[in-house]
């Protein structure tokens, strides 16, 4: 799997060096010099047009990694968590990836992805700022099997709605998941009866909603005091 972009690619050389190929350098002087150290039986010099094809025409800042395919978490494990997240059918790459980096920093312990089949883990990988390799992360097409055993585990589902209680005044229990549904959307129509409980932002001004990884940064916020 190719990543590339100097944030994501420093993150990955100094935490995860196991899973570190091939390092492709296109600009002089782009790695510190300890990881240049640590890394030159690895490091291939590569002209721009040649990063501009492996990245396929994305911003690579002069630096790719070739790394190891990303391995999704087990979901029994997962599950021994107590903060989740899950992501109902959204597969904007841009958002993802800013939850996943949301939820790490905000202490959420998994992210599942219900209702899809498969995600461009590069994306995600890129627009997390190497997040995702630090976060367990599953996609599991069936969500309704996923919600069920999640309640049977003991946890409480929040679902993100526009008419929801405001998240000022919610209780929220110490087993506790926030399902996110996709862009436009919401929560799909057959995930909404599993919610314990649908939570809202309040607003200031009159607004339609916002964008799904700015809410779900604003819920988890809350969902961790």
């Amino acid at each position: 799997m190719i990543i590339y972009g100097k944030q994501v690619c420093l993150h990955v050389l100094e935490h995860h060096s196991e899973s570190v190929k091939t390092v492709y350098i296109a600009k002089k002087g782009i790695l510190p010099t300890k990881l240049y150290n640590l890394y030159k039986d690895k490091i291939k010099f590569l002209e721009d047009r040649w990063a501009q094809a492996m990245s396929k025409g994305g911003n690579h800042q002069g630096l790719l990694i070739d790394i190891e395919d990303f391995v999704e978490s087990d979901f029994d494990s997962i599950k021994k968590g107590s903060f989740l997240v899950v992501l109902d059918s959204l597969t904007d790459v841009g958002n993802i990836g800013a939850i996943v980096r949301s939820s790490y920093a905000l202490g959420a312990e998994g992210i599942i992805c219900i209702g899809v089949k498969q995600l461009n883990f590069s994306g995600i990988a890129r627009t997390s700022a190497g997040a995702l390799f630090d976060m367990p992360f599953k996609i599991i097409a069936n969500g309704l099997d996923v919600l069920n055993e999640l309640k049977q585990n003991g946890f409480k589902l929040y679902g993100a709605s526009m008419d929801g209680e405001s998240i000022e005044t919610v209780e929220f229990s110490s087993k506790k998941v926030l399902v996110i549904g996709s862009e436009g959307e919401g929560l799909s129509k057959r995930v909404l009866p599993k919610m314990d409980k649908l939570v809202s932002i309040p607003m200031k001004h009159d607004f339609d909603s916002l964008n799904a990884s700015v809410a779900t940064g604003i819920l988890l916020y809350r969902m961790a005091l």
